[in-house]
């Protein structure tokens, strides 16, 4: 066999295409890499970090439709469907809120729409900013050292102190509802909403709280395992 030798003008010419390969590599890496999202937490009124956010429910026959912890529980008592769970994230992009509402602290809430069933809620004490509710396809609820926030899909807030509870266990809710409490991990309790069908939809914490909306019904329960309700 014979070996030809190449110019150096040869070799450029045939590495040329490895070269563009390369690129169209490099640059198909970047395109996978910024599809990634990300998130970020809030802090409560005292400083503890406590955020609202439910993963969504297990789908169960409720008292008289069925019913989950994103769409909403059916109330015993209650003839129309309802919402349900809650998230956390950063702040709307708009310099004003649409409307602003006192809580039961005295601290008020700045409540900004920035999509379809999205809403942000800046929670302000003292003139600062200490925790946020978003919801984003599921309600959000929040346990500010004993002062329990619930936001819903809709853009409603409600707020409320006490008739709360220390899981595990299971307890009577407003509206005709029970809970039953259980731990799962560190920071991490879930609730089974309990209806006259059996389970209507579950709540369930993962280092941050989270809320439900039962048909007028508001539940909050915090990552240490307190639940509370509110109608």
């Amino acid at each position: 066999m014979n070996l030809q030798k190449r110019t150096p003008r040869q070799a450029t010419a045939e590495a040329r295409p490895v070269r563009r390969a390369g690129l169209a590599l490099a640059a198909a890496s970047l395109l996978v890499v910024g599809g990634t999202a990300c998130e970020s937490d809030g802090a409560t009124p005292a400083g503890d970090a406590a955020s609202a956010s439910t993963e969504p429910g297990d789908q169960a026959a409720s008292p008289s439709d069925t019913a989950s912890a994103t769409s909403g529980a059916r109330s015993p008592d209650a003839e129309e469907d309802g919402t349900a769970t809650s998230g956390e994230g950063d702040s709307p992009g708009k310099s004003s809120p649409d409307r602003t509402e006192k809580l039961v602290d005295g601290s008020e809430a700045r409540i900004t729409e920035v999509g379809e069933q999205h809403y942000v809620a800046e929670i302000v004490s003292k003139g600062a900013v200490v925790a946020t509710l978003e919801t984003d396809g599921h309600d959000a609820g929040l346990n500010a050292n004993g002062m329990f926030v619930a936001l819903t899909l809709g853009g409603d807030l409600a707020s409320w102190m006490g008739n709360d509870h220390q899981g595990p266990g299971t307890f009577a809710l407003e509206g005709g509802w029970k809970a039953k409490v259980t731990k799962v991990g560190e920071l991490r309790y879930r609730a089974q909403i309990i209806g006259h069908d059996g389970v209507a939809g579950t709540l369930e914490t993962d280092g941050h709280d989270t809320g439900l909306d039962a048909n007028g019904v508001y539940i909050v329960l915090s990552n240490g395992g307190v639940i509370s309700s509110h109608k």
